[in-house]
C-alpha cells in the first residue's frame, strides 16, 4: 500500500511540476529533462509514469475535463432551460477561476490546445454538450455567436495574466455578471 501511495504522490508532483513548467515556458518549451530536473529525479523515473510528453499534457488537463464533463451532465438533468444555462453558466465559471493557470495554457498552447482536441471538440465531446446547453434548442445564428462569445471570453479572461490580480471571489462574480449578460440571462438578485 505504501508503494502505491509513494507511486500516486510522485506522479501528483511530476503533474503539478508539468503544469508550473508548462505555464512558465509553454508544452512545446519544457522538455522532460526539464520536468526531471525540478523534480530532482532521473528521466527514467519520469519515462516509469509517462512515456512522451503529450501524455504528460494529457494527464495534467484530464483532471479539468473530467470536472466539466460533470457539471455539463448536472446541467443537462436540470428539468428548466434556464435552470440549465444557470447551472452550466456558474459550473464553468468556477472551474475557470479555480483553474486560472491551466485555464490560461488552453488559450494560448498549441501543445495542450493537441490534447484537448479529441476530448474538446468531438461529436460526443463535453464542448458540444457545454455549447447546446447554453445555446438551447434551435439557436439563431446571434444566439451562437452570444454563445461562442461568452464561453471563450470567460475562458480569456479567467487565465489572463493582467487579471491575475483579482481574488477568486471578485474575477468570479465579474465573469459571472459577464456571461450572464451575453447569454441574455437576468440579472440575480442580490
Amino acid at each position: 500500500m505504501a508503494a502505491v501511495a509513494g507511486h500516486e504522490d510522485t506522479r501528483t508532483r511530476l503533474l503539478a511540476t508539468a503544469l508550473r513548467l508548462f505555464t512558465a515556458h509553454g508544452v512545446e518549451g519544457t522538455s522532460l529533462q526539464m520536468i526531471a530536473d525540478e523534480l530532482g529525479v532521473t528521466k527514467a523515473a519520469v519515462y516509469y509514469h509517462f512515456k512522451t510528453k503529450d501524455e504528460i499534457t494529457e494527464a495534467v488537463v484530464e483532471p479539468g475535463l473530467r470536472e466539466l464533463e460533470s457539471i455539463v451532465g448536472e446541467a443537462a438533468r436540470e428539468r428548466r432551460p434556464g435552470a440549465r444555462i444557470d447551472h452550466m453558466l456558474a459550473g464553468f465559471v468556477d472551474l475557470v477561476v479555480r483553474h486560472r493557470a491551466l485555464v490560461a495554457l488552453f488559450s494560448s498552447d498549441p501543445g495542450v490546445a493537441r490534447a484537448l482536441e479529441k476530448h474538446f471538440f468531438g461529436k460526443e465531446s463535453c464542448m458540444v454538450g457545454m455549447m447546446t446547453i447554453l445555446s438551447g434548442p434551435d439557436p439563431d445564428p446571434a444566439r451562437v455567436v452570444a454563445t461562442h462569445a461568452a464561453v471563450a471570453g470567460i475562458a480569456l479572461a479567467g487565465g489572463s495574466p493582467d487579471l491575475a490580480h483579482y481574488d477568486d471571489d471578485t474575477l468570479r462574480e465579474s465573469l459571472l455578471e459577464v456571461g450572464r449578460k451575453l447569454l441574455g440571462r437576468p440579472r440575480r438578485r442580490a
